[in-house]
């Protein structure tokens, strides 16, 4: 009986063992086909992945295909997305001459030795004989400059708009005298912050951007330009349409792009050695979610420089997004109507 029972068991306990093992093979199975399903490519999986790539900053193939798709047919430009640190730079990157968009450099350094708030205006800065001299000299030489009176008194705030708004050359070199001392110490100011923020290919030579020495790359310039633009005061002066100055009157931002599919500043440039160039952000919608491209385009090429850098900036944005701005879709009349010297900003 006991022999028996062992034999009837023995049986019994290798079916249980196969049965489990039937249903742990059967759970592996269910596992694997899940991650199988989730791995698989989605239909928008090119998408997804170009996003991931732009984010960040991923080369190879998918790179190659940034460089045919996104990037400006000439010149050259760098992104970034969001708050994120890695640059997206396109192909071509040297240093050239940058022209006005030196001035997001000078704007920095200015607020950075003499904060502002939102509200404020800051202190007084008298101007001289010695400055509507030099303002003449430069109109001259077809630069561009604001009016100025001897015994004129900007404010801070004031100066920075004239500085960014029209980009004027004069006031650039006023403030570079009122924060430093001297040109010299201003631009040597300029070199040791490119270097502290890595921006290895950049050489300032004057606080304006009009010398053909000053020279930078786009992936360089992005740098500054996001760092520029967490300062507030300076977000909503190149976010300002235009301003009233004390002798000059109301002058106008040259960036014509303000306002339209996203764009919320930054700063023009352009003369014959850089081209057309344009360092913007723009706020877009990237793979479902509302997004801040910070980017840089120079030497876009053109009989009408200012354009050709906002009209390249514009089509870049557009390709990285995929689409229009949000919320306005419209685009200003012509891109953009010039009322300006030949050697500009």
């Amino acid at each position: 009986m006991t022999h028996g029972r062992r034999a009837r068991t023995r049986p019994r306990r290798i079916r249980v063992r196969r049965i489990r093992a039937a249903a742990l093979l059967a759970v592996v199975a269910a596992v694997v086909a899940l991650l199988g399903y989730q791995l698989l490519p989605s239909s928008s999986s090119t998408a997804a992945a170009t996003s991931i790539a732009l984010r960040s900053g991923a080369r190879g193939a998918l790179g190659q295909a940034l460089s045919s798709t996104v990037w400006p047919a000439y010149g050259q430009a760098a992104f970034v997305l969001g708050g994120r640190a890695q640059v997206v730079a396109g192909p071509n990157q040297h240093a050239a001459a940058i022209a006005s968009v030196a001035k997001v450099m000078t704007a920095y350094l200015v607020l950075r030795d003499h904060p502002l708030r939102i509200g404020q205006d800051g202190p007084t800065i008298t101007l001289a004989d010695d400055d509507v001299a030099d303002t003449d000299q430069r109109r001259g030489r077809e630069e561009s400059v604001v009016s100025v009176a001897a015994g004129e008194q900007l404010t801070e705030l004031q100066a920075l708009q004239a500085l960014l708004l029209p980009s004027a050359n004069n006031i650039a070199v006023v403030l570079a005298r009122w924060d430093a001392g001297s040109v010299g110490r201003f631009v040597a100011r300029m070199n040791a912050a490119a270097r502290s923020l890595g921006m290895n290919h950049t050489r300032y030579t004057d606080p304006s951007g009009f010398d053909d020495a000053t020279v930078s790359t786009a992936a360089d310039q992005v740098r500054i330009v996001e760092r520029a633009m967490r300062l507030p005061v300076f977000a909503r002066i190149v976010a300002t349409r235009s301003a009233t100055l004390p002798v000059a009157g109301t002058v106008h931002n040259t960036d014509a792009l303000l306002g339209y599919d996203g764009f919320v500043g930054v700063k023009t440039g352009s003369d014959d050695a850089a081209g057309g160039c344009f360092a913007f952000r723009a706020i877009r919608w990237v793979d479902g979610r509302r997004t801040t491209i910070t980017g840089v385009v120079l030497g876009q090429p053109g009989r009408d420089r200012i354009a050709a850098g906002l009209a390249a900036a514009d089509a870049m944005v557009d390709r990285i997004a995929g689409g229009r701005g949000e919320p306005d879709r419209t685009r200003p009349p012509t891109l953009p109507p010039r009322r300006e010297l030949r050697r500009r900003p």
